[in-house]
């Protein structure tokens, strides 16, 4: 990803977006982004949804144990209030957050915060998934990550679920998902 120089001073907002199926290194991904930030001596805050207490209640965890101190909230707004004075903000799971995460992106990208968002682009059924689809529609830079689907090597586009239980939401690791390009998923 190319990011222009910002000759001027002037501190230019921008809506980064990381999307892909589960086990696709989204949340890796955006760890990774974010100490670098770190790094560069920017302020970063980091968000998750409060429901997102499979590894961690209070800390962005990837699969491969990769971490990084976050905040929990329940409502995208809560953003906005937390977020003041800052450079970058981070977002994890941003399938799980309300339709106004999108505004809040786009608040905080025109008050110069670089924001970078992870989440799911579909659900177990392939279909799109929450605010998703928005936040990539505003986004300035997409990266789509893939899996490698489990059944036949191939990359992976979608997260196909192993039980039968009803919902869209449905918190899991391996034991409920495995990723599988469309051909496997689609033979079921």
């Amino acid at each position: 990803m190319f990011i222009e120089p910002n000759l001027s001073g002037e501190r230019r907002g921008w809506i980064e977006v990381v999307c892909g199926s589960m086990f696709s290194g989204k949340t890796e991904e955006l760890i990774r982004r974010l100490k670098r930030a770190k790094i560069a001596n920017l302020k970063v805050e980091i968000f998750k949804p409060s429901i997102d207490v499979r590894y961690d209640e209070v800390k962005v965890v990837s699969h491969d144990s990769n971490t990084i101190l976050s905040t929990p909230i329940d409502n995208s707004q809560t953003i906005l209030l937390m977020a003041e004075g800052v450079d970058v903000v981070g977002i994890d799971e941003a399938q799980f957050f309300d339709a106004e995460i999108m505004h809040v992106c786009e608040t905080l990208a025109a008050k110069g915060v670089r924001v970078i968002v992870a989440g799911l682009d579909m659900d177990f059924k392939g279909k799109p998934f929450g605010p998703m689809p928005q936040l990539l529609a505003i986004a300035d830079y997409i990266t789509k990550l893939h899996a490698i689907c489990v059944v036949c090597g191939n990359i992976a586009a979608i997260s196909y679920r192993k039980t039968a239980q009803a919902g869209q939401v449905l918190l899991g690791e391996k034991d409920v998902y495995e990723p599988r390009c469309r051909k496997c998923y689609n033979q079921g």
